[in-house]
């Protein structure tokens, strides 16, 4: 994502959005992405820019990156522009009888025989990382993520925006799980992308930490007390310094202090861009009431360690929207006054406060979100339409249809 000058608090915002290409009959990975930058490029490159929206390449080659080209505050333009865009491509792929796969992982894709890594341009950053994890798992070459770019202008942005964002986390698995099959099989978990992606690294614990991040709220403290332990770290793995510690960062919100933004990485993929914004709005209002202090005060955001948030994730990951939250501490600390709450209810306690307060960003996609609600997470759903099957590809099928129709999935 292109980057201008230093922005502040929620004047706009980036996004990343990953979808998988696959076979358009048997649905199994078609790792062709080189060529389909290269349609548009000329060669194999790994960028391709048309006005609000550009192409990437990830790390393996059945993935596909499409992100906003430069921070924006218009999610109604940026849901169409996303839109006309897997449109665009899925023309291109027909060519290759192969369509775009929404979903945070493949439900049958085996990454020991099927995983190629991209081979073009930054390829040796790629090579690095399998040098030193093996690519071939689940948590490396079978997941896809929606990522959203918060900016902050200054030391003191970043600690109210860091604090923030730290009490969201645990409870997003809630809204965005998408990933509750994997070989064929329903795991048990919702976001099985997020439990490998848990310990994919595990080999140097520093780059994820407990996937939710310390409680570090300035720039300098940041830098001191976890980039440098992770190029330390690092140094025995990558003498050359190939990686850089900055990109490595693996924790489910991670500071990019040389463009003044907070990534949170720990959304799967939804099933078309209507969902992705809605689901992205309630997010980014949740954490603006956080940092308003509507919710709770930032001092005691502050003062909420990691320890208490990491037990709520696991809950999520498991369970989503079904997670049972009995910390009453944390509760209240997002508004919820009750001894225990569903993940779900929680979600839309806080979506019909923020909507008393007459909310209007939040009113547009209230159409999607009240599915969401009733519906569950997309995991749930896909779930109970593969339950009701007993096969995973019509729910999948269903899945790649409401991507090309921006349309939600209700099995």
């Amino acid at each position: 994502m292109m980057q201008p000058s230093r922005i502040h608090l929620f004047q706009a915002y980036g996004v990343e959005l990953e979808y998988m290409i696959v076979d358009s009959e048997t649905f199994t990975v078609k790792p062709i992405a080189d060529e389909l930058l290269k349609h548009e490029l000329g060669y194999y490159g790994s960028d391709f820019t048309r006005e609000a929206i550009t192409w990437s390449n990830e790390m393996v080659l059945h993935v596909i990156e499409l992100k906003s080209t430069r921070p924006e505050s218009n999610f109604n333009a940026l849901e169409n522009a996303f839109a006309d865009e897997v449109k665009r491509i899925n023309a291109i792929l027909s060519n290759h009888q192969a369509r775009l796969l929404p979903g945070g992982c493949h439900p049958s894709f085996n990454p020991l025989t099927e995983t190629k890594l991209w081979p073009h341009e930054s390829s040796e950053v790629y090579e690095m990382y399998n040098k030193i994890f093996d690519c071939r798992g689940h948590g490396w070459s079978n997941l896809q993520s929606t990522h959203l770019n918060l900016p902050f202008y200054d030391d003191e942005e970043f600690a109210r925006l860091h604090a923030a964002v730290r009490l969201v986390l645990p409870i997003i698995p809630a809204l965005c799980a998408s990933s509750p099959l994997v070989e064929g099989k329903i795991t048990g978990s919702a976001d099985t992308r997020l439990k490998y992606y848990k310990t994919n690294q595990a080999k140097i614990p520093s780059i994820t930490g407990r996937v939710i991040p310390e409680a570090v709220f300035s720039k300098r403290n940041y830098l001191n007390t976890i980039y440098e332990k992770i190029k330390s770290d690092l140094a025995p793995y990558d003498q050359k310094g190939i990686l850089n510690p900055i990109w490595v960062n693996a924790r489910g919100a991670v500071p990019r202090f040389d463009r003044g933004s907070i990534e949170l990485r720990l959304m799967d993929s939804q099933e078309c861009p209507a969902a992705e914004m809605a689901i992205l709005t309630l997010l980014i209002e949740t954490v603006k009431a956080l940092v308003a202090e509507v919710l709770c005060d930032f001092e005691s955001q502050m003062k909420c360690r990691t320890e208490t948030l990491v037990p709520i994730l696991d809950l999520t990951i498991e369970h989503a929207e079904q997670a049972i939250i009995r910390d009453q501490a944390y509760l209240q600390l997002v508004g919820f006054n009750d001894r225990e709450a569903t993940a779900g209810n929680l979600w839309k306690h806080i979506f019909d406060r923020l909507i008393y307060r007459g909310n209007d960003a939040l009113e547009k996609w209230k159409p999607e979100l009240e599915i969401i609600f009733s519906e569950g997470s997309l995991a749930t759903r896909i779930t109970k339409a593969a339950s009701t099957s007993g096969l995973w590809m019509p729910a999948y099928r269903q899945l790649a249809d409401c991507l090309v129709q921006n349309k939600l999935f209700i099995p």
